[in-house]
């Protein structure tokens, strides 16, 4: 079994818990392949970032309330949110609920389609704006806000001081918040799940926004980015700068999210 590290441990709560990411500029992506090149410059503005993935009991919420595992409107209407799993969200009748002794894991075998819908959702009941993070804040916020100097992980240079991936997930995920965090406050950032972005995937950031918005103009629109690594993956993905791609239909209990919210209080 897991051994906690030594901070506060996580306090389930029925919505995402925010930390306040204060803008500025940051140097995006690196040298170790070239889907993270070229490295360039990005200015981010002030946001609001998930202190972990959202986790099984919130996304069972959600769907309890929303009344459906499916896109009920819009433009992705009747695609797929999320499928039942033992170490995730089961349904009983008409009740969803997280599989018991998971609660507290981050949520996972969830689409592009169900974290996308899930933030909408949220922005209704919490009437602030939340969506998915794009890719360049998810990374600022990897890295610190900036302030990393180099950090090759989110809040160390060791990956399993911050990570669950292939050499100590166990081969499942693990509750959230057990892991050190980064100096932001976030958990997980790292290993566990694979978190969606908001961008359309591309090959490079080659003609990439330089304010940090959501890139999905163009771009592949039958995939979209996911940044952090899991726990069936190298420490190799867990790395701050370190992409993958995914189809919007695509689940499996290595893929989660967490929100981002705006505006800034």
């Amino acid at each position: 079994m897991p051994t906690p590290c030594l901070h506060t441990p996580y306090i389930p709560t029925p919505y995402p818990e925010m930390v306040e990411i204060k803008g500025g500029s940051f140097m995006m992506g690196s040298e170790e392949n070239e889907q993270e090149q070229p490295i360039h410059e990005v200015q981010v503005a002030d946001f609001l970032l998930g202190k972990y993935p959202v986790t099984n009991t919130q996304f069972a919420r959600f769907l309890q309330v929303y009344g459906s595992d499916k896109v009920q409107d819009g433009e992705y209407e009747g695609e797929d949110m999320i499928y039942e799993d033992i170490w995730a969200i089961q349904k009983d009748g008409n009740t969803w609920k997280p599989a018991s002794g998971y609660e507290t894991y981050p949520v996972q075998t969830v689409t592009w389609y169900g974290a996308y819908t899930y933030c909408q959702w949220l922005s209704e009941i919490e009437g602030r704006v939340y969506r998915l993070p794009s890719e360049a804040e998810w990374e600022y916020a990897a890295r610190e806000g900036g302030l990393s100097q180099g950090l090759k992980y989110a809040g160390s240079n060791k990956a399993k001081e911050v990570a669950w991936f292939d050499e100590n997930g166990l081969g499942i995920t693990h509750p959230v918040g057990l892991k050190l965090p980064n100096e932001l406050g976030l958990f997980d950032m790292g290993g566990n799940v694979w978190e969606w972005c908001a961008d359309h995937w591309r090959g490079n950031y080659h003609g990439a926004p330089k304010d940090a918005s959501p890139w999905i103009s163009g771009g592949d629109s039958d995939l979209r980015v996911l940044r952090g690594g899991s726990w069936g993956n190298s420490g190799s993905y867990c790395r701050v700068s370190a992409r993958n791609r995914f189809n919007p239909n695509f689940r499996n209990d290595i893929v989660g999210f967490r929100v981002a919210g705006y505006p800034y209080p």
